[in-house]
């Protein structure tokens, strides 16, 4: 080895990279250069090094100056593992941790926490490290040593990653936990973490109660948050509001307490107090689109169109929530009676959880102006441009076309798709419900007993079969089979359970017809489960209850044509 380069290699180490240029260093290099080892002492310099590991250590500083922290990785890892030195270790640790890479990490957090039992920086990483690799008590006895020395715990970290582990690993470490509890019982770090694997275990009462039951005068915010969500967890939601309320006047400027106050505003429909708190997050954190894109939401919310739009096209200005910022500025566009801009910012939507909606609403826009060729020309389009959506655009059309009295053309649309893809389960049903429209009870019952019989637990398929057997032919024992054959599979839809009180009403059971009808309501109170119940309730003589059902359907759905028939009919 040159002995010039050698000279170099040994005093870069030593004095911990100090001779190079640190305004480029990385954040991984530069956190190990001013690692915790005292400044009186270097960082690399507690054994004796052979030429070769120097040139490798030379080697690994040189390419991590240059952002080849690959390189530096490997070489720091070799050499922590040849000399066991716990300055090279610490220097690998970091690397390896910014990297992302976990067994390095790992292996390199206890190297350096075995060659410096004393640093409690060192016991603290490998115990992190070691809960995420799931050594739950190897964590514990090193964050143990860290609790023993007076030194920072992260038993908290140790506890929230657990949260996929299995039942008993959890009990072992709650049962560590309640033995260093024993040894300091009003360590709150212990205390919170204990709570959050109570939690963990489904036990959110034992875990709130131990919360409560410490001093709160001086709680600090990661206790109040956790508090908190324990509240909401045991539907005691408008209780968080006091503690967070309060929690904010001592710490006002503790982003995560207001955060957690503002959404809980919104979880108790408090809107306008809830736009306040995040108008002053947003003040706050000017750049956070995330706090932008919330102020939308609630001022759409409050039906403030005008200030709703304002952060939707802040949003787009900035490139932020493309998709979901235009669809949500094409329904302020609706609202505001403005179909054209509408319109325009739905066609923006190119993909995402929000495309198939805006395709949705563009149908209708198009359509409510009686635009039926426009609407084929873009779904058109977009079908030949979107080949993973090409059902569900034949669909969202089909079925626009049938909602808006274009019904023959709806029924050419969903028989041009099976064309394409004959016996597809979704267009069949959907061409049965067009053919309901068209009365055409042969056809709608051949689409819908192919769809049972390629899939028998399909329970919409059955249900609509049911449900229009019951309502519209005599066939009422084989509609209530069906039926009840959907509500097995389903027991919790209303529409189904809506079915099943209905065919129960015509075949003069209206006892039962009641009870199933009621709990169809109570779940959904749609305007044609409304209408069932309504009558129902009348042919018991319980007018007045059947009046009170149709009136609270009629003032969100007051144009629905069955309730409106219903009531008429019944009426005279």
């Amino acid at each position: 080895m040159n002995k010039y380069l050698s000279l170099i290699s040994v005093a870069v180490l030593l004095s911990g990279c100090q001779s190079f240029n640190t305004d480029t260093a990385s954040p991984a290099v530069e956190q190990a250069a001013t690692a915790v080892t005292p400044a009186s002492e270097p960082a690399i310099a507690s054994v004796e090094f052979t030429e070769d590991s120097l040139v490798s250590l030379l080697t690994a500083e040189i390419a991590g100056q240059r952002d080849r922290f690959d390189i530096a990785l490997d070489n720091y890892s070799q050499q922590a593992q040849a000399t066991g030195d716990p300055g090279v270790a610490e220097r690998a640790f970091h690397i390896a941790e910014y990297l992302g890479e976990e067994k390095n990490a790992l292996n390199n957090a206890l190297i350096w926490a075995n060659a410096a039992p004393d640093n409690l920086e060192a016991q603290r990483a490998a115990a992190i490290q070691l809960a995420q690799a799931k050594r739950y008590d190897e964590a514990m006895a090193r964050m143990e040593k860290v609790l023993l020395a007076q030194g920072e715990t992260q038993f908290d970290f140790l506890a929230l990653s657990a949260a996929q582990s299995d039942r008993k690993t959890r009990q072992a470490l709650l049962q560590s936990f309640d033995r260093l509890l024993l040894k300091q019982p009003n360590n709150q770090q212990l205390i919170f973490s204990k709570a959050i694997l109570l939690n963990q275990d489904d036990r959110s009462e034992e875990a709130l109660q131990l919360l409560e039951d410490q001093p709160r005068k001086n709680a600090v915010a990661a206790t109040i948050l956790l508090r908190a969500r324990l509240l909401n967890q045991l539907n005691r939601g408008e209780e968080a509001l006091p503690l967070l309320r309060n929690a904010l006047k001592k710490q006002p400027n503790d982003n995560r307490l207001r955060m957690t106050y503002a959404r809980q505003l919104i979880e108790l429909n408090q809107l306008e107090e809830a736009r306040a708190e995040f108008i002053e997050l947003l003040q706050q954190s000017p750049e956070d689109d995330d706090l932008r894109f919330s102020l939308a939401l609630i001022n759409m919310d409050l039906e403030a169109w005008q200030e709703a739009q304002v952060y939707l096209e802040e949003l787009i200005d900035r490139g932020a929530y493309g998709d979901a910022a235009q669809y949500n500025l094409g329904r302020v566009f609706e609202e505001l009676q403005d179909p054209e801009q509408a319109l325009l910012a739905y066609t923006q939507v190119q993909g995402g959880n929000n495309y198939l909606a805006a395709q949705q609403r563009i149908a209708n826009l198009l359509l409510a102006e009686q635009q039926v060729k426009e609407t084929a020309t873009h779904f058109e389009l977009e079908r030949a441009s979107n080949a993973d959506a090409f059902i569900p655009l034949y669909l969202i059309e089909a079925e626009a076309l049938a909602n808006h009295d274009q019904v023959e053309t709806a029924w050419l649309r969903i028989n041009q798709a099976l064309k394409q893809i004959p016996e597809d389960p979704s267009l069949l049903y959907t061409r049965a419900m067009i053919a309901d429209k068209r009365n055409d009870l042969a056809q709608l019952e051949a689409d819908l007993q192919l769809i049972i019989q390629r899939d028998p637990n399909n329970a919409m398929a059955l249900n609509a079969l049911g449900y229009t057997l019951a309502d519209r032919t005599d066939r009422l024992e084989e509609a209530r089979q069906l039926i009840e054959q959907a509500h097995l599979l389903e027991p919790n839809d209303a529409a189904i359970t809506d079915s099943l009180g209905w065919v129960y009403y015509r075949l003069g059971d209206l006892q039962s017809a009641e009870r199933l009808l009621r709990e169809a309501f109570n779940a959904f109170p749609d305007a044609e489960v409304a209408a069932h119940f309504g009558e129902v309730l009348w042919q018991l003589g319980k007018r007045k209850q059947a009046q009170q059902v149709w009136n609270k359907a009629l003032k969100s759905q007051p144009n629905n044509a069955v309730l409106l028939e219903t009531m008429q009919r019944l009426s005279q």
